[in-house]
Formats: structure tokens, C-alpha cells, sequence
């Protein structure tokens, strides 16, 4: 490894303390940094289309049953009930893939923000980049520079967010 080897990855974040968010990006030859944050999420893909199968089985049965033994209405109102809530899980898939990335390489930082079918995509020169809370200390997190800007941490318990903004500041200092 080059500027950032193994051994100075640890040493990035202030007070010496090990990264909590970033990772080796790549393969970690040329001392690159990579910080992945997404939002938290109970099921893969799919795992939620397992599920919505296995949800709609049971009631499927039971409309059917129902159809059978001369309630045929029964069935109309289940089926649209099962479009309902896969209309609403279809709607909670489209921003399970939301996404911040990160990657300080030497001589660029690439951010990419993913909020549904929108894509961020700014790269900045790290010696020029200010990373500074975009109203407070809790607030999410802008970085800035050469004319461009864009927020990050939205991912990030508001909390931990301050953690976050050093953790890049050092890794900045570090590559310039």
C-alpha cells in the first residue's frame, strides 16, 4: 500500500481511534477510502418478494374457498387488497436501494448520493473540499468546494453524524 496503508487506515480518525465508517476501497493498492452509507433495511429484495408471495397465498385460498361455496364476491375484494399492499411494498422497494458513497482516492473525492431513481454524482479535488454541518451540529453534513456542493449523512443517526464529518476532515487533511 502507498500514502494510506494498512496500518495508517487506523490512525485516520482523530485521537488515533480505528474508522468507524470507512473501509479500504478497491483493492487498497493505492491507499483509497471508501465510506458506504444506506439506509437500514430488515429484507433483501428478495426476501420481500417471498414474503409478498406467501402473503398473498392465504388470503388467495380463503377468497377462493369462499368463491367456491357461492360468495363471489369475495374474491374481487381480496385481489384488490392484495394490489393495495403490493402497490405499497412496490413503493417502499424503489428507495430500499438509497445509498451514499463516498471514495477518496488520491487526488479526488467522488460522491455519489442514490435517493430513488435520482442520482448525485460530484467529484471534488480533496485539499479543496470543506466539510462542514449544513445548519447545525446535528444536521446533515455538506461538503463543498470548487463551486459545488452536496449533503451527506442521511444515513447516519443524527448523533454520529459529527463523528462522521471528523472522520472525513482527517482523511482530507491525510490525503492532501
Amino acid at each position: 500500500m502507498s500514502a494510506l496503508s494498512a496500518r495508517s487506515l487506523h490512525s485516520l480518525a482523530p485521537s488515533g481511534a480505528p474508522l468507524r465508517f470507512a473501509t479500504a476501497a478497491g483493492n487498497g493498492e493505492d491507499g483509497s477510502l471508501q465510506w458506504l452509507l444506506r439506509r437500514n433495511r430488515s429484507m433483501t429484495p428478495s426476501q420481500l418478494v417471498a414474503f409478498y408471495l406467501a402473503l398473498c397465498a392465504f388470503p388467495a385460498v380463503i377468497a377462493g374457498a369462499f368463491w367456491l361455496h357461492g360468495a363471489p364476491l369475495v374474491l374481487p375484494f381480496a385481489s384488490i387488497e392484495l394490489l393495495a399492499l403490493g402497490a405499497a411494498l412496490l413503493l417502499y422497494s424503489r428507495h430500499a436501494g438509497d445509498r451514499e458513497q463516498m471514495v477518496l482516492a488520491p487526488g479526488r473525492l467522488t460522491v455519489e448520493c442514490t435517493l430513488g431513481r435520482h442520482t448525485d454524482h460530484v467529484e471534488f479535488v480533496p485539499a479543496w473540499v470543506r466539510v462542514e454541518p449544513a445548519h447545525g451540529d446535528r444536521s446533515l453534513i455538506e461538503l463543498s468546494g470548487q463551486g459545488k456542493r452536496i449533503a451527506v449523512g442521511r444515513f447516519v443517526r443524527p448523533e454520529l453524524r459529527r463523528a462522521l464529518a471528523d472522520e472525513l476532515r482527517a482523511a482530507l487533511r491525510r490525503c492532501a
